[in-house]
């Protein structure tokens, strides 16, 4: 068995080339050795093994991999491994080569197949939910719009009872092949057949359900789960439930983009939720005791201290909304807003009055902070 060249002297490159010089050596090799333009009997023997050099050279990995132990590093990728991130397409884009034939020269086959099958387009499906839909997650039926294959004629595009016939033009390949020669060589131009627009078969009588599509849009009911904890913004995958794909290809997929509505009382943050509790100012100066709303039906009980101020914030354990990714709940903090009332009566004014006179400036005098107290030991 003859030993196996160096990857580098294949492809005429040194050792620290970048990948744009690999693949601009790769690209003049593969149009001198194509069997589409050679007439070297050996040619695809050649093609093989400048490609081989290339999936490897190509790939940081593996590139890593052969500088440290050779050819005896790559015995743990088989020819499929080694060429299934190689874009052949974008490689050889304008020279005509035919991209089946590049599959099966490596072994594997259905390249022609693959190069023609795509899969369908992904199908964007926008959820309105309430906060407590969220909080506690949701199914419900949604009624989804996309192409699928039409039920008439199956995909075949001809009227029932009808049959299709081969293309002639094309053989039934959906491609043809034009020939040049110039000094430089022969160059092979593959384009899509005319006569059948790239399909390989002629339909005589369309099917009237799809106009000789073969794919109809129809409005499908499709059942989803949002999960309990979802934040507005989220995505969910349904696979396969997006547009037909062509050709053989897969469907696309379907994705539900989840908007939350505004709650009236609660501001979600995360997990947490916040809500305002008013409370009078004798409340406030007094203390008191309120329930509070939950997400839930629930109402909880918070004991409003005495001497609270305005904006001061309470923490309801457990009572926010449920983490998406674990067990357990966030927070619900209550704020407290203090409602200065608007109009007073005669005798709400003298009792008020009465209590400034009884209080002095006293009740204007915050609690001095720490550095604040720091500042009036220093003056002393």
């Amino acid at each position: 068995m003859a030993e196996k060249r160096d990857y580098y002297d294949i492809l005429g490159v040194e050792k620290g080339s970048d990948k744009k010089d690999i693949k601009k050596a790769y690209r003049k090799l593969a149009m001198k050795y194509h069997p589409d333009v050679s007439d070297d009997p050996e040619c695809a023997e050649k093609f093989k093994e400048i490609s081989e050099a290339y999936a490897v050279l190509s790939d940081e990995d593996k590139r890593h991999t052969y500088d440290q132990f050779g050819h005896a590093g790559m015995g743990g990728y088989s020819t499929e491994d080694a060429f299934r991130d190689i874009n052949f397409e974008d490689i050889f884009k304008g020279f005509g080569f035919d991209f089946g034939d590049i599959f099966d020269i490596f072994g594997f086959g259905g390249g022609r197949r693959r190069s023609q099958a795509q899969r369908g387009n992904d199908v964007i499906y926008e959820l309105d939910i309430t906060l407590e839909d969220a909080a506690f997650g949701l199914e419900t039926d949604i009624e989804v719009p996309h192409k699928k294959v039409c039920p008439t004629c199956g995909g075949t595009r001809a009227e029932p009872g009808t049959e299709t016939r081969q293309c002639a033009t094309c053989g039934g390949t959906g491609q043809v092949q034009h020939i040049n020669r110039t000094p430089f060589g022969q160059f092979v131009n593959v384009a899509p057949c005319r006569d059948c627009r790239g399909e390989g078969v002629i339909v005589d009588t369309p099917c009237h359900e799809c106009r000789g599509k073969g794919i109809v849009r129809e409005t499908n009911t499709i059942h989803i789960k949002v999960p309990a904890g979802v934040e507005d913004g989220s995505r969910l995958r349904v696979p396969g439930e997006g547009d037909v794909g062509i050709k053989g290809g897969p469907s696309g997929d379907l994705y539900v983009m989840i908007s939350v509505k505004a709650h009236p009382l609660f501001e979600r943050h995360g997990s947490d939720l916040l809500y305002e509790q008013p409370i009078s100012f004798v409340q406030a100066s007094l203390g008191d005791e309120v329930d509070i709303p939950t997400i839930g039906e629930e109402v909880v009980s918070l004991k409003i201290p005495a001497g609270t101020q305005p904006g001061t914030s309470f923490r309801i354990k457990g009572k926010g909304m449920p983490h998406l990714r674990w067990n357990g709940k966030g927070n619900l903090y209550v704020k407290a807003k203090v409602i200065v009332p608007k109009k007073l009566s005669t005798k709400q004014k003298e009792i008020l009055r009465e209590f400034e006179e009884i209080s002095g400036k006293e009740i204007y005098t915050e609690d001095k902070g720490f550095f604040d107290k720091m500042k009036d030991a220093i003056k002393h």
